[in-house]
């Protein structure tokens, strides 16, 4: 059966019609991004892919290409008699790798020659990736937002899941980016996407939700971590219409000590972190958090970083980004507890305004 191809502009809109996504590149290509659904038949592997293009440039093209054929056919009949002898005829896999060039192709075309109803994308992940990018501006104007702010350790990201439980639609950037958005939001032992990897959840999670509901997003800046939030959507957040969360600094301290526990546990590692605010707060403020830290005072020195630190930071930039927060609607916890985040996810979703403590 002739293999089809699609170009990457239409299969933006058609992923849902195959009935497998197959990204023929290498592992490490997949895992710095893939179209979402992916999986990943390497006709060469990482090894391998080097071994060839060393081939390429030291030897000559025509020895490369018969080895990479050797290769490939090895990996191709691997993958077949693992994934695919139990397939039916009806099944559909879309199919691409770096240009739609080689690796992919010839997984396809072998896939075709069975009869398989093959479908390749025009210019692989490079033209997959540039399409998305593109799309992500449309995506986000189709929707409306509302944007939970409050100063650090107010609960903003506990909403969010409690709106989420409640049936809200909600877009967790911090969660896309693992990541908790301050100089101190790294969470040990978890890395962060690449950023065209970030880019793919988000448009993603765009996709999937309805225009005819808010979506409730946290006010972040423009970068959580390492990786940057596409420019259309920081601008419609910015736009939006605002939710201003409140909760008592004591409150504040003990959720930051719960969410933060790694800080709690590993003091050496809170005072390394400490010091990438040297340059913020200078050398005498840190090392006394530090030597404050060392003494076993961490909540109090989580109570400084509040007052002293983030909230004057957060309030200035919360005043100066967000367009609407001087009409924000005030909404404070009355506590941490999952029964007061969940009563305030209740009352911003019913048809009623919230009750100013919840």
């Amino acid at each position: 059966m002739p293999v089809h191809t699609l170009p990457a502009t239409e299969a933006l809109t058609r992923l849902a019609t195959f009935d497998a996504i197959i990204d023929a590149r290498t592992e490490d290509e997949h895992a710095l991004d893939h179209v979402p659904g992916a999986v990943n038949w390497p006709t060469l592997d990482n090894t391998e892919r080097i071994t060839i293009g060393t081939m390429y440039k030291q030897v000559n093209a025509f020895e490369a290409k018969k080895r990479g054929a050797a290769l490939s056919a090895r990996n191709i009949a691997a993958h077949i008699e693992r994934e695919v002898l139990d397939k039916p005829r009806t099944w559909k896999p879309l199919v691409y790798c770096w240009r739609g060039g080689n690796r992919s192709g010839a997984l396809a075309t072998i896939l075709g020659a069975i009869g398989f109803q093959v479908t390749l994308i025009e210019g692989g992940y490079k033209a997959w990736r540039a399409a998305l990018v593109d799309d992500i501006p449309r995506l986000v104007q189709r929707l409306h937002y509302r944007v939970v702010c409050g100063p650090t350790g107010s609960g903003k990201t506990r909403l969010l899941q409690a709106l989420a439980a409640e049936g809200a639609q909600v877009l967790d950037l911090e969660a896309l980016a693992n990541h908790r958005s301050s100089v101190l939001g790294h969470i040990p032992g978890v890395e962060q996407p690449s950023q065209k990897r970030f880019d793919s959840l988000i448009w993603d999670a765009l996709q999937h939700l309805d225009p005819a509901r808010p979506v409730f997003v946290e006010s972040e800046s423009k970068k959580v971590g390492n990786v940057r939030v596409p420019d259309a959507l920081i601008d419609a957040m910015r736009g939006s219409p605002c939710i201003d969360l409140q909760l008592a600094d004591e409150e504040r301290v003990a959720l930051l000590l719960e969410d933060y526990d790694f800080f709690v546990t590993d003091p050496a590692h809170f005072c390394q972190r400490l010091e990438a605010l040297t340059e913020l707060r200078g050398k005498a403020v840190v090392g006394e958090w530090i030597e404050k830290v060392k003494a076993g005072q961490t909540p109090a020195v989580v109570l400084e970083l509040l007052t002293q630190h983030y909230d004057p930071m957060y309030a200035q930039s919360i005043e100066r980004n967000f367009k609407q927060y001087g009409q924000a609607l005030p909404c404070t916890l009355k506590d941490r507890s999952p029964a007061a985040l969940s009563d305030l996810a209740r009352s911003l979703l019913g048809e009623g305004t919230p009750s100013a403590t919840a």
